[in-house]
């Protein structure tokens, strides 16, 4: 069992998605460090820009079973935790990220703790997360129904978005995969940010081995 590693919130605001990762990319091992780039999931994370095209690309995909957020994914490197509190709709929330980076993307999936298990609360939450990732590559929220596996048999629907546009100051190229799902009382938005277009096989990996509990 992995359990995130929380960090207390900065005091910036950062736009659309309020959730903040401390970055630094490298190419060997592609490992997450704190006190450099300032990245959000679905908006500074997508301003990677250069530096993941200089990298080569390398996946070792392992398991992650994340009990303590209800789900389990494959990640092609030993993912960085991080948690932040988050509003939508008004509503403080509180969302817990894992990420990792390989092959010239950002692998993530984030978990928002929602206050109860609503429909309408579920939905909101998820419209929050697609048109904040649609926003930043400046791109029309456009979703299509997917089933998401469960852990212990059956299917849940969600939603699946596929987008490229540019994004950041320097309006670099991102392509972002992403499927969004609540379950009871949580929202969750799987998402790869890759400055460009993925093998299908590593966009397949990620997704068809997420199964939430």
């Amino acid at each position: 069992m992995l359990r995130p590693a929380f960090r207390s919130p900065s005091s910036r605001t950062l736009p659309l998605v309020a959730f903040r990762l401390i970055t630094s990319l490298r190419c060997v091992g592609l490992r997450l460090a704190a006190g450099r780039s300032l990245l959000t999931v679905g908006a500074c994370i997508l301003a990677l820009g250069g530096m993941l095209a200089a990298c080569s690309p390398t996946y070792d995909w392992r398991t992650i079973m994340n009990n303590d957020d209800g789900y389990t994914v494959d990640l092609p490197a030993k993912p960085s935790n991080d948690a932040r509190q988050i509003d939508i709709g008004g509503t403080p929330m509180q969302m817990a990220m894992q990420t990792a980076e390989a092959g010239k993307a950002v692998f993530a999936v984030g978990t928002v703790m929602l206050p109860s298990d609503d429909p309408q609360t579920q939905r909101t939450a998820l419209d929050f997360l697609r048109d904040g990732l649609a926003r930043n590559v400046s791109a029309a929220p456009d979703a299509h129904a997917v089933q998401i596996a469960l852990a212990a048999g059956g299917q849940v629907q969600g939603l699946e978005m596929t987008l490229s546009g540019r994004a950041g100051d320097d309006k670099e190229t991102r392509t972002i995969y992403a499927r969004l799902v609540a379950h009871g009382k949580r929202a969750y938005q799987a998402a790869i940010i890759a400055s460009r277009p993925l093998p299908q096989e590593q966009v397949d990996q990620f997704f068809q081995s997420f199964q939430l509990y």
